[in-house]
């Protein structure tokens, strides 16, 4: 397989997982709240039948028939039957990815816990972007003793274990979002600040500089003409990199309790839940850890077809 098709491949799934998490609530209509007795452990496709009647009941069940004026409804426990006369709204619902021991969607917990898994990998992303792009062109142009301090010091913050660096922040911090999301883009942005630093290094001695500098064009020239096209795509390919590597970090520590509080869904917390009943459910962990593969699959194909155009160009 072509990179140049391994890309078109990855961005075809990054898209597609993208239009799910942001797009389906609105394309998919909500699914109602259903009893947990009658809902709970359901498997993918399962369709659950809900009966209102007149006085107040609710009566749910996977199967309702009809029988003359009479509607049946099948109970994990006894049947109810009620007259036509008294019933006051059928309502058909279908679990398409099944359903937790909650009696809640699965399909709707993929889509809120992409968004939330994916904003909060972004975000990361765009905080070790800027730290490390600033960090990096810094010590690139700032001299040889700014540039051995800077070195030194992101030299030393690459020594330490990277998950261990996460769960040791996450646990001095209350878990949320906003913690999350700074946590995981202060850790993450020395490999960009080496790369900004010797991308720079590099472009600062090319002939193409070095002949802008010589007909006088100004420095700000030179960076809009010469550095940032160039930085720009190796920025591109890491940038996919770090994202997929960053969702895994986010999986990582919502699967130890680490992360965004459980009341708040995300793939790795789903991944975590459904371990426990993987007999019952089999569905509840591996779905959501699908998920997660296909978006890592797709932002390393990604950066992938990114290397392989520069290395044409």
């Amino acid at each position: 397989m072509s990179r140049s098709r391994r890309l078109r491949i990855g961005v075809t799934g990054l898209g597609l997982l993208v239009a799910l998490c942001m797009l389906g609530p609105l394309l998919l209509p909500a699914a109602p709240g259903i009893d947990p007795a009658h809902a709970a452990l359901l498997p993918p496709g399962t369709a659950v039948t809900e009966v209102t009647v007149d006085d107040g009941r609710t009566l749910v069940s996977p199967s309702v028939r009809f029988e003359g004026d009479t509607v049946i409804v099948d109970g994990p426990r006894r049947s109810a039957t009620v007259s036509r006369n008294e019933v006051a709204a059928i309502r058909a619902t279908r679990f398409w990815l099944g359903s937790d021991r909650f009696g809640r969607d699965v399909l709707a917990q993929l889509m809120a816990g992409g968004r939330i898994s994916i904003s909060v990998a972004a975000l990361a992303v765009l905080i070790a972007l800027l730290v490390g792009t600033t960090v990096g062109l810094t010590a690139a142009t700032g001299g040889a003793v700014v540039d051995a301090v800077l070195m030194r010091l992101v030299d030393a913050l690459m020594a330490f274990p990277v998950l261990f660096l996460l769960i040791l922040l996450a646990t001095l911090f209350r878990p949320g979002p906003l913690v999350l999301v700074t946590v995981l883009g202060m850790t993450s942005w020395m490999g960009l600040a080496r790369l900004v630093r010797g991308q720079v290094l590099s472009l600062r001695g090319r002939t193409f500089v070095l002949a802008a500098r010589a007909a006088g064009a100004s420095p700000r020239r030179i960076w809009r003409t010469h550095y940032v096209p160039n930085l720009s795509g190796p920025l591109s390919q890491d940038t996919a990199l770090r994202l997929g590597d960053l969702v895994l970090a986010e999986a990582t520590l919502s699967y130890l309790g680490l992360g965004i509080p459980p009341d708040i869904p995300t793939w790795g917390a789903m991944v975590a839940q459904g371990h426990r009943v993987m007999v019952d459910g089999w569905w509840l962990a591996t779905l959501p850890g699908f998920a997660i593969a296909a978006l890592v699959i797709s932002l390393a194909l990604i950066g992938d077809g990114i290397q392989e155009r520069l290395v044409r160009s």
